[in-house]
């Protein structure tokens, strides 16, 4: 199935709310969107559970300090979408467009991917 662009109003609730708490650095909103047993991929390492998920949260909101704007959102169905959000800050390079998708299940998020 094909990706279609979406109006970010019309992102699943639970993604909007994880970007949200995500952009302001709340890991106790962020990690309360995930599945006891979700996965996050990011920078090429992937962290399984909530507990190393909280971790990596943690270790992201502190590392560097940038701020987002999301550029474009698509769905390919209804648990799975794609949110591109371009990061500007003080990490090396200092702006970079990253694509977070997102698998769902049962209302939570499954499985998060960010690569550019």
């Amino acid at each position: 199935m094909t990706a279609q662009p979406v109006n970010p109003a019309d992102l699943p609730g639970i993604v909007t709310r994880y970007l949200r708490a995500h952009a302001a650095r709340d890991t106790a909103t962020a990690i309360g969107a995930f599945t006891p047993d979700a996965t996050v991929t990011d920078d090429g390492r992937t962290y399984e559970g909530r507990a190393a998920i909280e971790r990596w949260l943690d270790r992201a909101a502190s590392e560097y300090t940038y701020t987002t704007e999301l550029t474009a959102a698509e769905r390919t169905d209804a648990e799975h979408c794609t949110v591109t959000n371009r990061l500007e800050g003080d990490f090396p390079g200092g702006v970079v467009d990253l694509r977070y998708r997102f698998a769902l299940r049962d209302g939570l998020i499954r499985r998060l991917d960010i690569a550019p």
